[in-house]
């Protein structure tokens, strides 16, 4: 796991290789068929290299969630296990990767119905609106979410007026036992040379097409897919709002600041070992040192 950018496709297809396994992508974005520039999705070169699961499985407008994910992966994990020692999961999506390894708070799964009028109370009302919203409803949750992110608003408000109980109360803060050892491998670099990375992928991608991938899913942007960086600047470019050096500038600050805020959470997970992606050689004898430990 690591940071958008920091080198973690390279390093998996090695350690693939090396253990005899497929891999699986624990990257939310990379699950959508129709985002392969905009999320460096594995090339054909790549994916006909290694077996990869969960990548480009989705359409837009399917619903997916970080507890859907962690049941499939764990049921293949069944099947894996029944032909090798090792599997492989690799990304940097948070909650997906946490939900594997140390299981989700059982929270019911959001009606369309219920999701669709709490999102047009967001349109009507603004993000002051659902604030105050979730203080009146849940004032517990209120006090440690992030005010400024109006997902996790939007999200506990739909589970308050959809069971008529608080967010809260669902939130058990429970780690799940699994039926298999964790070995975790953590990479990261110095914060010049990452963000260095970044703004050079964000090039690289729109050399490779993104704009016009943007443009093919252009009316489709009301799907939360799409609430993704990269796709939400240039639909204010195809908005007419921003230039595109403007929108190209927006997402290379965007997915820096998403970078230091996956690196935050990840940091908060003493079991994770961290190395520079360089140091392939030391990854390689830590990964073999815990499996024979």
């Amino acid at each position: 796991m690591g940071p958008t950018a920091v080198g973690k496709t390279d390093i998996s297809l090695e350690l693939a290789e090396q253990l005899h396994t497929s891999t699986i992508s624990a990257d939310s974005r990379q699950l959508y068929a129709d985002l392969k520039i905009g999320t460096a999705a594995p090339t054909p070169e790549q994916l006909a290299r290694v077996q990869h699961h969960f990548v480009g499985t989705l359409q837009l407008s399917d619903y997916y969630s970080a507890a859907q994910y962690a049941d499939e992966v764990l049921s293949l994990l069944d099947i894996l296990f029944q032909q090798q020692d090792v599997a492989l999961l690799t990304g940097g999506s948070m909650m997906y990767i946490d939900a594997v390894c140390q299981g989700m708070d059982d929270i019911p799964t959001v009606d369309a119905d219920t999701r669709a009028m709490v999102w047009q109370r967001y349109e009507e009302v603004g993000l002051e609106g659902i604030q105050r919203e979730l203080k009146m409803l849940d004032p517990e949750y209120y006090a440690i979410v992030d005010l400024k992110n109006h997902k996790r608003i939007i999200h506990a408000l739909e589970i308050c007026y959809m069971t008529g109980k608080t967010f809260t109360s669902f939130r058990q803060r429970k780690t799940a036992e699994r039926p298999f050892n964790i070995i975790k491998i953590g990479l990261n670099r110095e914060r010049s040379e990452l963000f260095n990375r970044i703004n050079q992928r964000v090039d690289q991608m729109m050399q490779e097409g993104m704009l016009e991938e943007a443009r093919k899913v252009y009316p489709y942007r009301h799907f939360n897919s799409l609430n993704t960086v990269g796709y939400k600047e240039l639909f204010k470019y195809l908005d007419g709002e921003w230039t595109l050096e403007e929108a190209v500038e927006k997402i290379k600050r965007n997915t820096r600041i998403y970078a230091k805020k996956q690196l935050t959470w990840f940091k908060k997970d003493m079991s994770i070992r961290w190395f520079h992606p360089d140091q392939r050689t030391d990854i390689i004898s830590y990964i073999n040192t815990q499996l024979n430990a």
